[in-house]
């Protein structure tokens, strides 16, 4: 039977993890590269991202194509605006300093180059550890579960 203790350090560890990938979707919605980057280990993160973005062995390399394509800006203002919900965790502990956890994505995209806005849902699939003291991901896998794009019309605003 697990102590109190045990139980805490259970309940503690998932909501680190919980607000972890909260952090990572708060930095790819704030179009900040290094919070993004945080979140992932040091070195030798798995990371595959479809076919749009494509696998990464470390965090780098993804942190590298999201500021090439999130930050692009013309006349001071950005044209690629991006929208994370990220929801229904489900997180399991499986070891001292390791977890998995599945999360369900509701993405919206918004290309002020193409003139388009996408509506994704995504489903992810990582592993977690525990890096310097800190729960990191190791390993992220995304998984396109449908996508619908549609051209913007000419009355359609967009503030920033």
């Amino acid at each position: 039977m697990p102590t109190v203790e045990d139980r805490l350090a259970r309940l503690e560890a998932l909501e680190e993890i919980r607000m972890l990938k909260h952090r990572y979707f708060r930095a790819c919605d704030a179009k900040d590269p290094e919070a993004m980057r945080a979140c992932f280990i040091a070195k030798g993160a798995d990371i595959y991202y479809g076919p749009a973005l494509g696998s990464f062995d470390d965090a780098d390399g993804l942190v590298d194509i999201y500021s090439r394509i999130a930050l692009q800006r013309v006349d001071d203002r950005y044209v690629i605006l991006d929208m994370h919900h990220g929801m229904h965790p489900s997180i399991s502990i499986t070891g001292p300093g390791t977890a998995t956890g599945a999360w369900t994505l509701r993405f919206r995209q918004v290309d002020l180059n193409a003139g388009t806005e996408r509506v994704t849902a995504l489903d992810y699939d990582d592993d977690y550890v525990i890096e310097d003291g800190r729960w990191k991901i190791s390993r992220c896998h995304v998984k396109v579960l449908w996508s619908i794009e549609r051209s913007l019309t000419d009355d359609v605003k967009v503030v920033q």
